[in-house]
C-alpha cells in the first residue's frame, strides 16, 4: 500500500434512503501509483463522483463506507481521528471541483481565500501572501497582484478554475482529485488548465484522479483508465489500449456514441445504449450491464463475472470479453436526414446587427455588425469563446435583447420585432429556444404532462381532444413514455429532462430553434440520444437550428455550416467540412486545435493572453494581440474584410486564403511528424 498514492482496497458505499441503505459502490479496488495519472469514466450515477468523495471522507451525512480501505499515501484514511483527517486533507490530498463558481467562496477576495491555505499550513504570516502570488503565477495568471484583489465573480470562468487548481496544489499534495474540471470550459481555457495540470504533475509529481465522462479528455491527460458502471469497475488497463480496443461491452458502447472522426449526420446517426443504469441500492444478481447488453446470456444474468487479468495490465469484469466488439449497434444506422434546399428564401436573415450594452461610463460592443442568412432546414453551427457574443446574438433573435438602431432581423421574408413584446403569436411561437439546463428552464413544482400541456396551449392554442392527441404525438416524437407524463423533472435523469425541454420548444412547431448548449452537460450516451433526436425532428419538420456549443465534435457532426464569432465579429462563415478542412481563420485554426480528440496527438497552437474586454477592443483586427500569424503594422492598425475563400466561405484576414491553406498545411505537416517521433 505504501507504494501508492491511492489505494482503494474492495471500497463500498451506500447511502441511507427510504430507510435502508442503497448501494452505489460494489468492493471497487484500484491503485494509483505515485506520480501516476488514473482516469475514471462512466455514466452519471454510475459513482465516479462517490469514488472521489468517499476517498477524501467528504461523503453527506446519509452516506457511508459499510466495507473496504481506502489508503492516501500509505495511511489507512478509515482510521484516522478528525485532527489526523483535517491534517491528511490539508497536505496529502487535494481536490478541484466541476463548478469553480461554487467551489469559491463568494465573500472573500481570492487572496484572502489562497493565504488562508497557507496559514493553516502554518507558514509564517510574512511568507504567505508571497507564496500565494507565487501558486498564481504557476497557474499562468498573467496579473497575479491584481487577481489577488478581485471577488471570484470578477473572474472569467477559466480564470477561477486555475484559482482552483492554485489552491488545491498549494500545498504539494501526494494527490490530486478533478472531478469534471472541464465542463463548463471553452475549448481554449480546457487545454489551458489541461497542459497546466499536466505540467504541474510533472514538476510537483503528483498523482491525479482524473474524473470525466468527456473521453477524449481522459485519453489526454491519463495514464490508465478505469470504467465503472453501476458502482462497479467493468475494464481497467492503459488508457491508449482500453479505449482503441475496448473488451467490455459497455465501454464499446461509450465509444460508439461519440461523433467520431468528422462523422456528420448526413453519414450515420450516433448510435445509443438502450435502457438505464440499475437505480441505487437496485439488487444485482448477474453482469450488473447485462440488461442493457445485446451479447447477454443467461449466464450473464444469473453469475456476476470476475475481473479478469489478461496478463499485460487489462482488467475486464464480462463472461465473453473476446465477444465485445462484436456487439451489435442498438440504433439503426440509417436516418432520413432533412436537407437544406439550395437556393431557397431564407427562414431567417439577419442583417448588420449590433448590439451596444452600457456599463458606467463605458460602452460594450457585445455584438458588432452581423449579418446571417439561415436556410430552411439547415443547422448553423455559432462557435467561439465565452464573451465571444455567441449567448447575445441569440438572445437577440428571440427577442429577449433589443439590437441597436440601424440593424434588421426576418423571417420567412417579413420584418420580426426586435423585442418578444412586439411580436405576434405567430413569430413567438416561430423562433424558440432549448437551454443548456433542463433543471432550471423546468418549473419543478409541475408534472411532465402539465410543462408541454401548457406549452401545447400557449404556443400551438390545442385545447380538449386536440390537445391530449397532439401531447400524445409530440411525447413519441422525443421518445418519452406515458408513463413519464405524471413525473416532476425532479424525477427524470438528465436526458430524459433535456428531452421533456425539447417537446416544450416544439410545442408551436417553430420555424428556428436556437439550441444553446443543449448536450454539454449530459453524458455522451444521452448526448447521441439527443443529437439524433435534434436531426429526426428537424428532418421530419423541416425546422432550422442556431446551434450553440463548444465542443466542436459535436458542432461538427450536427451542423451545416458554421459561423465563428470573436469580440462580437464574424470572423468565419462557411460549410462544415470546409470550415474543418480550411483554409480557416487563425482564430478558428486555433479552436479546432484546442479540441481534444480520441484519433491521436494533435499540436495545439496557443493563444497568448485571454479575449480582451469589449469595452476596450485593440484597434485594427481585433484579434491581432492574440494572433500566432500576425503580420504586423496592417493588422494593428486596420481592419480586415471579409473576404471569399471560395463560394459560400468568407474569412475575415488579412492573409489572403491561398496564403492561409499553405500556412496551415505546413503547420500540420510538422504536427503530424511530431506525433509520429512521439510514437
Amino acid at each position: 500500500m505504501t507504494n501508492h498514492a491511492l489505494c482503494l482496497d474492495q471500497l463500498s458505499v451506500a447511502y441511507r434512503s427510504g430507510g435502508r441503505d442503497r448501494a452505489v459502490l460494489r468492493d471497487i479496488t484500484l491503485k494509483i501509483a505515485r506520480g501516476e495519472a488514473y482516469g475514471l469514466v462512466g455514466e452519471s450515477g454510475c459513482g465516479k463522483s462517490t469514488v472521489a468523495l468517499a476517498t477524501v471522507r467528504y461523503l453527506s451525512r446519509n452516506g457511508k463506507v459499510t466495507g473496504g480501505k481506502i489508503f492516501l499515501d500509505g495511511a489507512d484514511a478509515m482510521e484516522l481521528d478528525t485532527r489526523a483527517l483535517r491534517r491528511l486533507r490539508a497536505r496529502t490530498v487535494s481536490m478541484v471541483y466541476q463548478d469553480p463558481g461554487k467551489a469559491l467562496n463568494p465573500t472573500m477576495k481570492v487572496g484572502r481565500q489562497l493565504v488562508e491555505v497557507f496559514e493553516l499550513a502554518g507558514l509564517p504570516p510574512q511568507e504567505r501572501e508571497a507564496r500565494a502570488l507565487e501558486m498564481l503565477a504557476k497557474v499562468r495568471i498573467a496579473d497575479p497582484t491584481s487577481v489577488m484583489q478581485r471577488y471570484p465573480h470578477q473572474l472569467s470562468g477559466g480564470m477561477q478554475q486555475r484559482v482552483g487548481i492554485a489552491m488545491a496544489l498549494a500545498s504539494h499534495p501526494t494527490m490530486l482529485i478533478l472531478d469534471e474540471p472541464t465542463t463548463g470550459l471553452d475549448a481554449t481555457v480546457e487545454a489551458e488548465v489541461l497542459e497546466l495540470v499536466s505540467d504541474l504533475r510533472r514538476e510537483l509529481g503528483t498523482s491525479i484522479l482524473f474524473i470525466s465522462h468527456n473521453l477524449a479528455v481522459v485519453a489526454k491527460m491519463c495514464d490508465r483508465v478505469g470504467v465503472l458502471y453501476a458502482g462497479i469497475l467493468v475494464e481497467e488497463g492503459p488508457t491508449r489500449e482500453v479505449l482503441s480496443a475496448p473488451r467490455h461491452p459497455y465501454t464499446v458502447a461509450l465509444l460508439r456514441c461519440l461523433p467520431r472522426a468528422g462523422q456528420r449526420k448526413d453519414h450515420r446517426r450516433l448510435d445509443t445504449i438502450p435502457g438505464f443504469l440499475p437505480t441505487p441500492g437496485a439488487s444485482i444478481s448477474g453482469c450488473p450491464f447485462a440488461e442493457r447488453c445485446a451479447l447477454a446470456d443467461d449466464h450473464c444474468r444469473t453469475k456476476i463475472p470476475d475481473l479478469q487479468d489478461n496478463g499485460s495490465g487489462r482488467l475486464v469484469r464480462c463472461h465473453y470479453p473476446d465477444r465485445a466488439a462484436d456487439l451489435p449497434r442498438s440504433t439503426a444506422p440509417d436516418a432520413v436526414l432533412a436537407k437544406a434546399r439550395a437556393g431557397a428564401e431564407p427562414v431567417l436573415r439577419v442583417s448588420n446587427v449590433s448590439k451596444t450594452f452600457g456599463q458606467g461610463e463605458h460602452a460594450i460592443r457585445a455584438v458588432v455588425d452581423v449579418s446571417l442568412n439561415l436556410q430552411p432546414g439547415e443547422t448553423l453551427g455559432l462557435v467561439g469563446e465565452s464573451g465571444s457574443g455567441k449567448t447575445t446574438l441569440a438572445r437577440m433573435l428571440l427577442g429577449l435583447v433589443s439590437p441597436d438602431p440601424g440593424g434588421t432581423l426576418e423571417l420567412d421574408g417579413k420584418p420580426l420585432a426586435s423585442t418578444l413584446e412586439r411580436r405576434r403569436d405567430e413569430q413567438v411561437k416561430s423562433v424558440q429556444i432549448i437551454f443548456q439546463n433542463p433543471d432550471s428552464a423546468l418549473n419543478r413544482s409541475h408534472s411532465v404532462e402539465h410543462i408541454i400541456g401548457r406549452a401545447l396551449r400557449k404556443l400551438g392554442g390545442f385545447r380538449g381532444a386536440d390537445l391530449s392527441n397532439r401531447l400524445r404525438a409530440l411525447v413519441a416524437a422525443v421518445r418519452l413514455a406515458p408513463q413519464h407524463l405524471s413525473l416532476r423533472p425532479r424525477q427524470l435523469s438528465g436526458g430524459l429532462k433535456q428531452r421533456v425541454a425539447i417537446a416544450r420548444s416544439f410545442a408551436g412547431a417553430p420555424r428556428v430553434v436556437v439550441c444553446d448548449e443543449p448536450t454539454s452537460s449530459l453524458d455522451v450516451s444521452v448526448q447521441a440520444a439527443i443529437l439524433n433526436l435534434l436531426a429526426e425532428l428537424q428532418a421530419a419538420q423541416t425546422v432550422s437550428y442556431i446551434f450553440i456549443s463548444h465542443d466542436l465534435g459535436v458542432v461538427r457532426y450536427l451542423s451545416d455550416r458554421i459561423a465563428v464569432l470573436y469580440l462580437g465579429r464574424l470572423m468565419e462563415v462557411g460549410p462544415s467540412e470546409r470550415v474543418f478542412a480550411g483554409p480557416s481563420h487563425p482564430y478558428t485554426e486555433a479552436l479546432l486545435s484546442a479540441a481534444p480528440n480520441l484519433e491521436g496527438i494533435r499540436k495545439r497552437i496557443r493563444l497568448t493572453g485571454e479575449i480582451p474586454s469589449a469595452a476596450n477592443p485593440p484597434p485594427g483586427c481585433v484579434f491581432q494581440t492574440r494572433c500566432p500569424r500576425k503580420l504586423g503594422t496592417v493588422c494593428e492598425t486596420s481592419e480586415p474584410p471579409l473576404v471569399e475563400a471560395e463560394v459560400g466561405h468568407i474569412i475575415r484576414c488579412h492573409i489572403a486564403p491561398a496564403e492561409l491553406a499553405s500556412l496551415q498545411r505546413e503547420t500540420k505537416r510538422l504536427a503530424d511528424a511530431t506525433a509520429d517521433a512521439a510514437s
